[in-house]
């Protein structure tokens, strides 16, 4: 579960950047669990829905960054053999934080099933001060208030996935 081979789902480039500009990576992975027709997502104080999932940390694996990203954001407990690959999406963009470079991110995408019960969430201080919360809802609720509500680069990519996944692209 190394990710290289994945299906590359679709690109978002904002061609703000040039190449002479110094590139920062990363890779993020976000978890797709179904329960009961409903979706397990983080939602904010303004209702805009995200996939659980973040940022690889100290060289983990994918498989790692999945199930830690899950609990910390969810509270739900991934069942480590049931995780299935389902595609990539490749985010180009200048760095917010050091404009001078080109941001460059790759986000794995799987399914997975997770344990019965939900434990305590370990949100960042960002998520918390935005009121992000663990929330299961319906695919075409997450997709309907994301597009009337959501305007940066990462809603934009959950609700493309989102989309694809409703539409039987995935």
């Amino acid at each position: 579960m190394d990710g290289l081979h994945m299906r590359r789902l679709f690109v978002l480039d904002s061609k703000d950047y040039d190449d002479t500009h110094s590139v920062t990576v990363k890779n993020t992975v976000r978890a797709i669990i179904c329960r009961d027709g409903r979706y397990a997502m983080q939602q904010n104080r303004d209702g805009i829905y995200k996939i659980p999932g973040g940022g690889v940390e100290n060289n983990e694996s994918l498989l790692d960054t999945l199930c830690r990203e899950t609990l910390e954001e969810t509270g739900l407990v991934v069942i480590r053999d049931s995780v299935r690959e389902i595609g990539d999406v490749l985010e180009l963009r200048r760095d917010l934080f050091e404009e001078d470079n080109k941001y460059e991110c790759r986000t794995f995408f799987y399914f997975c099933d997770v344990e019965e019960g939900q434990q305590h969430t370990h949100m960042t201080l960002s998520e918390i001060e935005k009121g992000f919360h663990p929330v299961f809802a319906k695919l075409d609720d997450i997709i309907e208030n994301n597009r009337r509500l959501g305007k940066d680069v990462t809603c934009e990519r959950d609700t493309r996935f989102l989309e694809m996944l409703r539409d039987g692209r995935i």
